[in-house]
C-alpha cells in the first residue's frame, strides 16, 4: 500500500475496486497528466447504500457520509488507471446533491467527499470545488461527486 491507502487505513477505510459502470462510459479517464473520474455514487460492494432527495428522506448529516463513500470511490477509480502514489494534486471536485425544493445545504453535503480527500492527500488534496443542487441523480442517489487529479508522470 502507498501512503494515501495508509492513511485511509488509519481512518477505518479501505479503497475497494472500482464500482462498474451503470452506463456507457468508463469509471476513469487519464489524458496527459490528469485523470477525470466519472460520477461516483455511494455504492459499497455494489449496493447504493440510500436513496432519496437531501433536506427530504435523506438528512444532510447522512448525506455527507453519503459524499465522503462517493469520494472513495473516484478514489478507487484513479487508481483502477494510476498509482494512488503519483497523484501530485486533486485540482477538482464537483458534488451534486439531489435536494428538496428547499434545501440550499449542498455545500455543507460535499464537505464529506473535500473532508475525505484532504485526510487521504494531506495539502495536496486541497482543491477547487462545485456543489450542485439537482432535482435528480441517477438510480435516485442523494449524492454524486466527481474528481480531476493531477498526477506525474
Amino acid at each position: 500500500m502507498g501512503a494515501v491507502e495508509d492513511r485511509l487505513a488509519a481512518l477505518g477505510l479501505t479503497v475497494q475496486d472500482v464500482v462498474p459502470p451503470v452506463a456507457a462510459y468508463v469509471p476513469a479517464v487519464r489524458t496527459g497528466s490528469y485523470v477525470y473520474t466519472s460520477g461516483q455514487l455511494p455504492f459499497v460492494d455494489g449496493v447504493l447504500q440510500e436513496t432519496g432527495k437531501v433536506g427530504a428522506e435523506v438528512t444532510p448529516e447522512r448525506a455527507a457520509e453519503l459524499a465522503q463513500l462517493c469520494a472513495l470511490n473516484a478514489i478507487a477509480a484513479v487508481k483502477s488507471v494510476v498509482p494512488l502514489d503519483t497523484v501530485v494534486r486533486v485540482v477538482k471536485v464537483v458534488g451534486f446533491v439531489a435536494s428538496a425544493p428547499d434545501f440550499t445545504g449542498q455545500p455543507g453535503v460535499i464537505n464529506g467527499a473535500s473532508n475525505l480527500l484532504l485526510q487521504a492527500f494531506g495539502e495536496i488534496g486541497a482543491h477547487a470545488r462545485s456543489a450542485v443542487g439537482v432535482a435528480v441523480l441517477p438510480l435516485d442517489a442523494p449524492v454524486e461527486v466527481e474528481l480531476v487529479v493531477e498526477v506525474a508522470g
